[in-house]
């Protein structure tokens, strides 16, 4: 069990994957579609109002739960996805170069779209019939944001789940949706917990939100061309020699 732990988290290109995987994640964080909204998806899962959520010890331990379980809600959807996308994959692994090339292609063409130079994918999708406000539906309202196709989470995730596709291993793809989930994630418990430097950090960086956009994009096309030139390839070799993959035992 720890050696297959162990050749999951070490092995093939999971390391800068996942590294990846939190980058876009943030990215989809501070983009100008979720990150105005952050406190009101806040006051929505923990039932307070805007200025409670600023209240005493009691309400930050209810604004640390209701985020969690928002958190939870959503990565869940993104981990299922993500290990469904893996299965498929795993079908084509004997044609594993022309998954890196269609993996490629997919991650410019997301690059592509999170400038907005993609038509038809700027619309949004949502679920209208949402769960009642609080925690109880907190987990149910994370899943209903994980499912609403939006501008901002679409090309990152989907960025995700094309490289759980070419890594055709279900356990690494769950390991990739769990880092985009983190790379979402923290930076609300961050907000919601009200820590001052996040804060103040998030206040700088949106003045400045079209420079978050292309720095996701910029990154979404550097591994999409690693994946149709070979160099992904490359480095996943050079990062298993590094890390010794078959020494490790855990």
């Amino acid at each position: 069990m720890g050696e297959t732990f162990a050749g999951i988290v070490t092995s093939g290109p999971l390391l800068l994957g996942v590294a990846v995987a939190v980058v876009a994640g943030l990215v989809s964080f501070l983009s100008p579609c979720i990150l105005p909204l952050v406190p009101g998806y806040l006051a929505y899962v923990t039932g307070l109002s805007g200025a409670d959520l600023d209240g005493d010890r009691r309400q930050r331990g209810r604004v640390l739960a209701g985020s969690l379980l928002f958190v939870a809600g959503f990565g869940a959807v993104f981990i299922t996805i993500g290990v469904v996308a893996a299965s498929a994959g795993r079908v084509f692994q004997e044609h594993q170069r022309a998954l890196e090339i269609a993996g490629g292609v997919l991650m410019l063409g997301f690059a592509l779209a999170l400038l907005g130079l993609v038509p038809g994918l700027q619309r949004e999708v949502r679920v209208r019939r949402l769960p009642a406000a609080g925690m109880a539906g907190a987990p149910v309202f994370g899943a209903v944001f994980a499912l609403s196709w939006t501008p901002c989470i679409g090309p990152t995730i989907g960025a995700v789940l094309a490289l759980g596709m070419v890594a055709g291993q279900p356990g690494r793809a769950a390991v990739l949706a769990a880092g985009y989930t983190l790379g979402l994630g923290l930076p609300f418990l961050a907000f919601g917990l009200g820590l001052r430097w996040f804060v103040g950090a998030v206040a700088v960086i949106r003045r400045h939100p079209v420079w978050v956009t292309r720095a996701g994009a910029a990154l979404l096309a550097v591994v999409g061309v690693a994946l149709l030139t070979g160099v992904w390839g490359d480095l996943v070799f050079w990062l298993r020699g590094t890390v010794g993959v078959g020494e490790v035992s855990l």
